[in-house]
């Protein structure tokens, strides 16, 4: 093969055809001579057999052998995809008010269904939630730098205090106005429980799981929230517990687990990247930083991976490096390579 990367062979095509690596996308396409079409590597359609396939430096040599693009992950429009993923980003980060996914889409020539596949598929987020979360970053850091917190609402895009507090309440327990207070009138319910990894930390607010975490106590909880009401146990938490338990001891399905976290708008959309990864399968870290919309943020990505304070239900375990080595993990590498064998199993 004649790949784009000139240090790319055979095997490690097909080993990204096989992990459907968004990140190769455009450095070749991969042809199925039984079906008589080329596609991406990260096409969603079953993988071919391997006899089967052969791999060309770009669309204009694979339809020179014949083959037609797929119809599905339609090959020849990466360049245009990243263009346009790339161009909505700008447009979005640019100013404080929202742009409506119509507005973006005929900028870029798409229909707006179409776009917001695409840029999901490449963020993570849709349009919307990117803005969202963005606005809360910035919320955050101006609210950190002021004590008005109705001009920093402002300043940080939102149209009226309450259209803040209406996204805050769906993604973390702490109101704004206690951000910079140690979590002054939050109450945080905990306990630390035995597992096959090991004693186990889970905390919650009222909105979700804020902390899991192993080996550690309502110390490193005292840390993190100096001014919080900690509670061990309490009403209602040991329910979630049960199910928090149940996902780390029998790894499966765990998206009904509510979480309440919170970070930059590119941490989120890396641990948004992280909760898609079905069990069994891992990524490396240069796929997150692709996922989550800036393929270049690999150092970012390792960093968002790093401050994840949620072990297992946002499943950094799963990220390894390119040459499929473990790399680390907060709680030791025992650790991570026994969540992996169970997933696998």
């Amino acid at each position: 093969m004649t790949c784009g990367d000139s240090n790319l062979d055979d095997a490690a095509a097909w080993a990204a055809v096989q992990r459907r690596d968004r990140t190769m996308d455009g450095r070749f396409v991969t042809g199925v001579h039984s079906t008589g079409i080329y596609c991406r590597p990260s096409c969603g359609a079953k993988t071919p057999a391997r006899r089967n396939v052969r791999f060309y430096a770009d669309g204009t040599a694979a339809r020179e052998a014949g083959l037609r693009p797929c119809k599905r992950c339609l090959p020849d429009d990466v360049a245009r995809d990243a263009a346009a993923i790339t161009a909505a980003l700008a447009r979005i980060r640019s100013g404080c008010e929202s742009v409506s996914l119509a507005d973006l889409a005929e900028s870029t020539g798409y229909s707006p269904s179409h776009f917001q596949r695409i840029f999901k598929r490449q963020v993570g987020l849709s349009p919307a939630a990117y803005g969202r979360a963005l606005r809360m970053e910035r919320a955050q850091d101006a609210l950190t730098a002021s004590r008005n917190v109705t001009g920093a609402l402002y300043d940080a895009g939102f149209n009226a205090p309450s259209r803040f507090y209406e996204q805050a309440g769906g993604r973390m327990g702490m109101a704004p106005s206690i951000w910079n207070d140690g979590g002054r009138g939050v109450t945080l319910r905990w306990a630390v429980v035995e597992t096959s990894l090991g004693a186990m930390l889970v905390a919650a607010t009222d909105k979700g799981v804020c902390r899991l975490s192993f080996d550690e106590g309502p110390d490193e909880l005292e840390r993190r929230f100096p001014q919080a009401t900690l509670e061990q146990g309490g009403e209602g938490f040991a329910a979630l517990l049960q199910d928090v338990v149940d996902a780390v001891e029998t790894p499966g399905e765990f998206a009904h687990i509510p979480l309440d976290v919170k970070g930059t708008a590119f941490q989120e959309a890396c641990w948004e990247a992280l909760r898609a990864i079905p069990p069994g399968e891992t990524r490396s870290y240069s796929d997150i930083a692709a996922a989550a919309g800036n393929p270049k943020a690999v150092r970012a990505a390792g960093s968002a991976n790093a401050n994840n304070h949620v072990a297992v239900l946002i499943p950094c375990h799963r990220v390894i490096r390119s040459d499929g080595s473990l790399g680390g993990y907060a709680y030791g590498l025992d650790v991570k390579r026994k969540l992996l064998e169970r997933e696998r199993s």
